[in-house]
């Protein structure tokens, strides 16, 4: 008969009683108990809250109505907040791997010549001469055709002197009957007639056209997400050429309106013809004040005029080129736009965080 040790040497080992809790009294195990917190106890504490709102809800149900409300409104505030982070985020975080498929990746600034008049001349040796442009009654002026000139060489000069700047020609086919040609396709081809002025070499291959922008504000801001569509990011510094009469609207109310910084925003301002300085200081005045009660220029009669500058309905590519900027596109009011802004102090691209925006 072999004996069997359960002793310390034995290599076998003895379990007096099952694994677990076990019941000594009637010999079974025990059913583990649940822990605070299991599923059971979440659904009990979730009846107890949902009784004590029904509760308060009787006995006061404005109060409940209001509460809810606020509630709710508060939710759908910071997903809309983080909705728009988020995107902005991401757009920005994907833009570095896709810089190279931007035609002018490598440039950082813009200069950007507002167009205010369509070339319709079929010789490009008359561009000196008032009769070669479509011009409205309030343009036809001696020595017109001249400050169209002096925008289209001063921005040519302005980007020779920077290798990092974009000149982009801006303006749209606004005038029916100078037919489907643009303002800013006009300026191209009388850079080109002039030579680019000696600077062919350093300024003809970063010069292109934005060819939709109906008014002063939408050259601004049209200009800048045509600067996106071709270098994959925006501006670090600004200057815009036009009438040296218009640069408190350009400055001030157009810049302030799109929240660039002050500090990166230049204005380059040539003289109006001497006939048509008078009344031009006038209309100007009247122009900023309606840009004044209307900063995006949506509604009333900045509205009007847009419209009567789109004979050819155009449909305006924007913002598909510069899917940051769809917010500011969409806003219409007197106040500030307040949504996030790829230039903001917070998200500065390429450069210093510093600077008052307004």
């Amino acid at each position: 008969m072999s004996t069997l040790s359960f002793g310390q040497g034995s290599s076998k080992s003895f379990n007096a009683y099952p694994r677990g809790e076990f019941d000594l009294e009637s010999g079974a195990p025990r059913k583990s108990r649940r822990t605070r917190g299991s599923l059971s106890e979440s659904i009990r504490m979730l009846k107890s809250i949902g009784s004590h709102a029904s509760y308060f809800c009787r006995l006061h149900p404005v109060a409940f109505s209001f509460i809810l409300l606020l509630v709710g409104v508060t939710i759908l505030v910071f997903l809309s907040m983080s909705v728009s982070d988020s995107r902005m985020i991401r757009s920005l975080h994907n833009r570095g791997a896709d810089l190279g498929s931007y035609p002018l990746s490598g440039l950082h600034n813009l200069v950007m010549v507002a167009g205010h008049s369509i070339y319709t001349s079929t010789s490009c040796g008359k561009v000196d001469q008032e009769d070669s442009w479509f011009l409205e009654p309030y343009q036809k002026n001696p020595g017109q055709a001249a400050t169209f000139l002096a925008h289209i060489k001063e921005g040519i000069g302005l980007a020779s002197e920077d290798d990092g700047a974009l000149l982009l020609f801006s303006g749209g086919e606004t005038r029916k009957n100078a037919g489907p040609r643009s303002e800013a396709q006009s300026y191209w081809a009388v850079a080109e007639s002039k030579g680019w002025y000696g600077k062919v070499d350093s300024v003809r291959k970063r010069t292109l056209t934005e060819e939709h922008a109906r008014d002063s504000f939408e050259n601004l801001l049209f200009s800048v997400c045509r600067f996106r569509e071709l270098t994959g990011d925006y501006p670090r510094n600004i200057t815009v050429v036009s009438y040296d009469f218009k640069e408190e609207r350009f400055a001030l109310l157009h810049r302030g309106a799109i929240g660039f910084p002050r500090q990166r925003f230049s204005f380059v301002g040539t003289p109006a013809a001497p006939a048509a300085r008078e009344a031009a200081t006038k209309g100007e005045a009247a122009v900023r004040a309606q840009f004044q009660e209307d900063p995006f220029g949506c509604s009333g009669a900045l509205r009007r005029k847009r419209l009567r500058r789109d004979p050819f309905h155009r449909s305006v590519p924007y913002p598909a080129g510069c899917p940051e900027l769809r917010g500011l596109f969409d806003y219409c009011g007197p106040a500030p736009y307040p949504g996030p802004l790829p230039w903001g102090p917070d998200r500065l691209l390429g450069g210093s965080s510093e600077g008052e925006v307004y």
